[in-house]
């Protein structure tokens, strides 16, 4: 169906917006403009039927953006993250990460060919030609730009379009919940995680250079040792998590050379056990100087001293080192009494 064979009467009605346009060149205007091109009206301006298909095409759109975005939703929580599959050319590759590549770009690529497709076949295609102003707008200016904006939002057919509105509603408001799903790789509440480690009674000390357990004799005045819990092994799938609360500064002091009395009673002949792990962002402290007993974290330069119950004597860091109390078993090694009194490492918000 073409508009000659719409009467007349039923042709959408065609309005000059042009403001003294020259239609011929004279001796003042040497330039003619030519003018707009003749308006050629959509099949979907003078047949209905054919406005109502394009109408359900864009609900289509918009319904299949809601569809993904639940799918996107669905595979987030549902595909395990270390599982993979074959996709030609390409090869093995994540499966979560194709999946949620896949839904997130086809919701938002049928939001916008929904949004193309409405205003290509539904909202006024008639172009409007206006003379250039000043930037400061005039009462008169801003009555025609709000007469205009009022005129383009009943010419989009918002309101007498339900079906496109509701569904465009639909895909706008389900869409952003992909983005609310992404809060869950902040992961679980820590609980009480960040108040223990894998500590106890009897956990032997265990040298993290030989793996062997620690005797006494093994632990020298002057020496530095680290050490982490027996049954803690690096190929474990863990043992990063856990070494970074876990691991010890072993060093010998010479008993009377300890001022702080809880210390001493938590050492055995003056070996120490402090947490290797600095107070102040976590970094791992190794810089030991024998003469004073001073550790030293090389991130930030915080200063612990060990012969006095690792308090801070210089730096940003909050507080001093936890000590781990230990003694010797019945086999000759040294081992934990129990895990440590506070928590290691940097200090937290609810940390009472």
């Amino acid at each position: 169906m073409s508009s000659q064979d719409i009467p007349e009467e039923n042709l959408p009605v065609e309005q000059d917006h042009a403001h003294g346009a020259v239609k011929v060149a004279d001796e003042e205007n040497p330039f003619a403009d030519p003018g707009l091109p003749p308006h050629e009206h959509r099949i979907q301006d003078i047949d209905e039927r054919a406005a109502k298909r394009s109408e359900r095409t864009v609900a289509l759109l918009f319904t299949v953006s809601m569809l993904a975005t639940v799918g996107f939703i669905a595979s987030y929580v549902t595909i395990d993250v270390d599982q993979s599959v074959y996709v030609f050319p390409i090869g093995h590759i994540s499966g979560l990460n194709f999946a949620l590549g896949l839904t997130l770009g086809l919701a938002l690529f049928t939001i916008g060919a929904g949004a193309v497709h409405w205003a290509r076949t539904l909202m006024s295609d008639v172009e409007v030609a206006d003379e250039r102003h000043a930037i400061e707008a005039t009462p008169e200016v801003k009555a025609k730009v709000l007469a205009d904006f009022k005129q383009g939002a009943k010419e989009s057919a918002l309101g007498r379009r339900k079906l496109i509105r509701n569904t465009m509603f639909g895909a706008l408001a389900l869409f952003p919940l992909s983005g609310v799903m992404l809060l869950r790789d902040l992961g679980p509440l820590p609980g009480t995680k960040l108040r223990h480690t894998t500590w106890a009674k009897g956990k032997k000390l265990v040298n993290m250079n030989t793996g062997e357990p620690l005797r006494p004799s093994d632990v020298v005045v002057g020496s530095l040792t680290f050490a982490k819990p027996d049954g803690l092994e690096e190929h474990d799938h863990d043992f990063q998590k856990n070494i970074a609360k876990d691991a010890l500064m072993i060093v010998r002091i010479q008993p009377g050379d300890i001022k702080d009395k809880q210390e001493l009673d938590w050492s055995y002949q003056g070996i120490v056990a402090f947490s290797k792990i600095c107070t102040h962002v976590g970094c791992p402290i190794s810089l030991y100087e024998q003469q004073t007993h001073h550790v030293l974290c090389p991130c930030h330069q915080s200063t612990f001293d060990l012969a006095d119950g690792g308090r801070v004597i210089f730096g940003p860091a909050g507080h001093a080192l936890p000590q781990l109390q230990i003694t010797v078993g019945e086999d000759g090694y040294l081992e934990a009494v129990g895990d440590f009194q506070e928590p290691v490492g940097p200090a937290f918000w609810e940390r009472g």
